[in-house]
């Protein structure tokens, strides 16, 4: 049986792989990755394993932002450090979890445990755990790491204007107006944003609400506002989504 880690932390990864040695020494672990960005771009690329182990929460975001950019039919168990609320979410739904530190008896179980499902009952139960630990722990990005070449910009959601669709990518704008590419499309990207802080104007731009200076009637029942570095069409809030820009403007 083959194995992947994804941890952010080296320690605690290099704790897990020793202990999956010592629980099952015909179980490989194949790679351990450390990173959101970093286990999407492995997974694309057609790497495999027969179960992995993701920590929860990972230097670029929450783990789930995985499963939801891309199909990953393999067995999960999970990591986590969080408390006892969190915890429920997994006991109600049977999915199994390694709470941390990781000792060896729980992570014995948890393997044995793993063994015994069918591959309907893992896709039923981590459906449903994936909907519980959202719903009592609902959480946003608070960054996005951008690869530009060889490098990585870290930019704070606080310091994103816009985001945008231009020419086939979306685009993230800054206060400082510099725009850098991103991997996800607008609709996977909304989900992602604090709704409070973020809206879609239109099918092709999610706005900041600090970057909107005012607004004003437009032609055809539409809105339009003002904002840095938003022009022309891209600034025209459409008009099935004038009434919840409202609203939104005035929570």
């Amino acid at each position: 049986m083959k194995a992947i880690i994804i941890e952010d932390e080296k320690l605690s990864a290099e704790h897990l792989s020793h202990l999956i040695t010592k629980v099952d020494p015909t179980m490989e672990v194949l790679h351990i990755f450390d990173s959101v960005r970093h286990s999407i771009d492995a997974f694309n690329e057609g790497v495999k394993a027969d179960l992995l182990f993701v920590d929860v929460h990972l230097a670029d975001g929450l783990s789930f932002e995985i499963f939801s950019e891309i199909s990953i039919d393999t067995p999960v168990i999970f990591t986590t450090a969080y408390d006892e609320y969190a915890i429920r979410a997994f006991r109600l739904n049977s999915v199994d979890y390694l709470l941390k530190p990781i000792g060896l008896e729980d992570l014995r179980k948890a393997i044995e445990k793993f063994k015994k499902f069918s591959r309907n009952d893992y896709s039923s139960l981590f459906d449903n755990m994936v909907h519980a630990f959202q719903s009592i722990n609902k959480q946003y990005k608070s960054r996005f790491m951008i690869r530009i070449g060889e490098n990585i910009v870290s930019v704070k959601t606080g310091e994103i204007a816009h985001f945008v669709f231009e020419d086939g990518i979306v685009l993230l704008a800054t206060n400082k107006n510099h725009l850098y590419p991103v991997d996800f499309t607008l609709d996977q990207l909304e989900p992602m944003l604090d709704p409070t802080e973020f809206f879609r104007i239109n099918r092709k731009v999610i706005v900041n609400i600090n970057s909107i200076q005012k607004t004003a009637a437009y032609f055809n029942s539409r809105l339009k506002i003002t904002s840095s570095f938003l022009i022309d069409d891209n600034s025209i809030v459409s008009r099935e989504r004038v009434n919840d820009f409202k609203a939104w403007l005035g929570r």
